[in-house]
């Protein structure tokens, strides 16, 4: 039995974080017993005590903590750990140099561009750490990979790709029309679906523009956001609704618990981002057989080939997405030969045991 000390620096809700929580609950456990450390309470804490873990809360507040770097070190002696398990950028960090003090192995997973980005501080010390402390750097995409090695002095000897795997069962499910009673939707409405967290990332002003443009439509779309949104950029995009006149054709839902239902809801899922790692959310809405439209922004150029299983358009582009919304909306065709291999490839590809064996072998490699 191999303990393994599973850690991140957020607290979710979001993709990385379900990646998370899936390592540190699903691998096999007459083989590995699972040690979680968080930073605090919030969504991932309440998921995990939800599936029976009891976490280790340890603050890392600060541009470096010496004091969590000892308490993770002590966590690692006390609970006699045999490998670490960490994911972004900061925990990566911290969990290298807990690495070089202990020399226990660490798996160092990144989640998305937003892990390497141009103005992140002290890129090269960091960088420097990750290189000496980590035994194997993972990538969820190849496209991350590549950007990884382009923009830091990670090895490329250290660097695996692993896709992120989702509960592929949990997603083939019968169509609901919870939404259509909810709000009083005909069945000639379209339901246009985006699933993730409100950040700059998700360019949902694109999505509203998009919508904009569509209103001299001859069809009616509905559009429909499900994701935690606060703060200043949230108060934007309702000013922006607001002055665009849409407050009647898009609805921010908030955090949902269930995206599989959410997603059964849908007649298309489109995601606007200008930057994506591995969307879990676009996984789940090709399991769901959604036509999905996304955009070329890192994450999705791997994930789909255009015009078969998905549709791909330009970053930053309203009227590209609103004319591939157009095209698919009116081919039902096109919305089953996309929605039939969304699915297949999607389960194929990224059901969440393939995920599990490939750390399952990195981790038998270390150890």
């Amino acid at each position: 039995m191999k303990t393994i000390l599973h850690t991140i620096d957020t607290t979710g809700p979001g993709g990385a974080e379900t990646v998370f929580i899936d390592l540190a609950t699903r691998l096999p456990k007459d083989k590995y017993r699972s040690v979680v450390q968080i930073r605090g309470k919030g969504w991932v804490y309440e998921e995990l005590r939800r599936r029976g873990m009891d976490p280790v809360l340890l603050d890392a507040k600060g541009s470096f903590n010496w004091r969590y770097l000892a308490s993770l070190r002590k966590l690692i002696a006390s609970e006699r750990v045999d490998l670490v398990q960490s994911h972004l950028l900061g925990s990566n960090v911290y969990c290298s140099l807990a690495g070089l003090l202990t020399g226990i192995p660490v798996v160092a997973t990144f989640h998305g561009e937003v892990d390497i980005g141009e103005n992140e501080r002290f890129k090269k010390i960091k960088s420097s750490a990750i290189n000496a402390g980590a035994a194997r750097i993972i990538a969820v995409t190849d496209s991350l990979r590549d950007d990884i090695l382009s923009r830091t002095s990670l090895r490329r000897n250290k660097i695996d790709v692993i896709y992120n795997g989702i509960d592929t069962s949990l997603f083939q499910r019968a169509r609901s029309n919870t939404l259509r009673r909810e709000y009083g939707w005909s069945d000639d409405d379209i339901i246009i679906g985006s699933l993730g967290n409100i950040r700059t990332a998700k360019g949902y002003d694109i999505l509203l523009k998009a919508a904009a443009l569509l209103q001299q439509s001859s069809r009616s779309y509905q559009f429909v956001v499900a994701g935690q949104g606060k703060g200043r950029l949230f108060d934007d995009l309702m000013q922006l609704r607001k002055e665009l006149n849409l407050e009647d054709r898009v609805h921010f839902l908030g955090f949902i618990d269930d995206s599989a239902e959410f997603l059964s809801n849908l007649d298309l899922f489109l995601s606007s981002s200008i930057s994506e790692g591995l969307p879990l959310s676009a996984i789940q809405a090709m399991v769901a057989r959604l036509p999905v439209i996304a955009t070329r922004c890192g994450g999705y150029e791997g994930l789909i080939t255009d015009r078969e299983n998905g549709w791909l358009v330009e970053v930053g582009n309203p009227g590209a997405i609103a004319t591939a919304i157009e095209a698919v909306a009116v081919d039902s065709g096109l919305q089953s030969k996309l929605g039939d291999n969304a699915r297949k490839y999607a389960i194929d590809t990224f059901d969440i045991q393939i995920m599990l064996n490939a750390y399952e072998q990195v981790y038998r490699d270390l150890l």
